[in-house]
C-alpha cells in the first residue's frame, strides 16, 4: 500500500490586517499583516521583496521580475501572476485560489506548505525548485514543466496535466488522482508517486513505451 502524501499546513494569517496601497514594489520592501486589495502592480523589477502575514486579493503582479521573492502566511485569491519570474523565491504556508499563474517561472524557489487551487498554471516552470507538501487542486498544469525539480508529498488531484514535463524529476510520497495526463513527458521520473489504478491503466501505454516493453497483437483464437 503506497504511503499518502502530507497535506500542507494552512497559512496562519493575523485576524487583523492593515490595508495597503502600493503603485510599485522595491527592493528589500516588507510587507507584514497587510491587505492588498486590487493593486496594479504588473511589470515590476525588483529583489528581496517579502509579504508576510498578508491577504492579497485581486493584485495584478503580471509580467514582474522578483528576484528573491518571500510569501509567508499569505492567502492570494484571484489576481494575475501572469508570466512573473521570481528565480530563487521561498513560499511557505501559502494558499493561492482562482488566480491567473499561466507562464509564471519559479526557477531554483522553495516551496513548502502551498496549496494551489482553482488556478490556471499552463505553461509554468518550477525547474530545479524544492516542493515539499504542495497540492495543487483542480489546476490547470498544461504543459507546465518541473524539470529537475524535487518534489515531496506534493497532490495533484484533478488537474489538467497534459504535456507537462517531469524530466530528471525526483518524487516521494507524492500522489497524483484523476488528473489528465495525456502526452505527459518524463514519465520514468513518476517512479515515488501514486496514482488510481485509472489513472494507472490510462498510462499503460506511455509507461510501456518508456520501459521498452513491446505490445503483440493477440494470437487468432485457434
Amino acid at each position: 500500500m503506497a504511503e499518502n502524501a502530507q497535506a500542507p499546513t494552512p497559512p496562519r494569517v493575523p485576524s487583523e490586517l492593515s490595508r495597503v496601497e502600493l503603485v510599485a514594489l522595491e527592493d528589500e520592501q516588507r510587507l507584514a499583516e497587510a491587505r492588498l486589495l486590487a493593486c496594479v502592480l504588473a511589470e515590476q523589477r525588483a529583489s528581496d521583496v517579502a509579504f508576510v502575514g498578508a491577504s492579497l486579493s485581486d493584485v495584478d503582479l503580471s509580467g514582474s521580475q522578483l528576484v528573491k521573492l518571500q510569501i509567508v502566511d499569505c492567502e492570494l485569491h484571484g489576481g494575475n501572476l501572469a508570466n512573473v519570474t521570481a528565480e530563487g523565491a521561498a513560499l511557505s504556508r501559502v494558499r493561492i485560489d482562482g488566480a491567473r499563474l499561466t507562464g509564471l517561472a519559479l526557477l531554483d524557489a522553495a516551496l513548502t506548505d502551498v496549496t494551489i487551487s482553482g488556478c490556471r498554471v499552463d505553461l509554468a516552470s518550477f525547474a530545479g525548485s524544492r516542493l515539499r507538501r504542495v497540492s495543487f487542486e483542480d489546476c490547470v498544469l498544461a504543459r507546465t514543466d518541473f524539470l529537475e525539480a524535487q518534489l515531496e508529498s506534493v497532490r495533484f488531484h484533478r488537474c489538467e496535466l497534459v504535456g507537462a514535463d517531469f524530466r530528471g524529476a525526483r518524487m516521494r510520497r507524492c500522489e497524483l488522482r484523476r488528473n489528465e495526463l495525456a502526452d505527459l513527458r518524463g514519465v520514468a521520473s513518476l517512479a515515488g508517486a501514486a496514482m488510481e489504478r485509472g489513472d494507472v491503466l490510462a498510462m499503460a501505454w506511455a509507461l510501456a513505451a518508456t520501459l521498452g516493453i513491446g505490445v503483440l497483437e493477440d494470437d487468432e483464437p485457434g
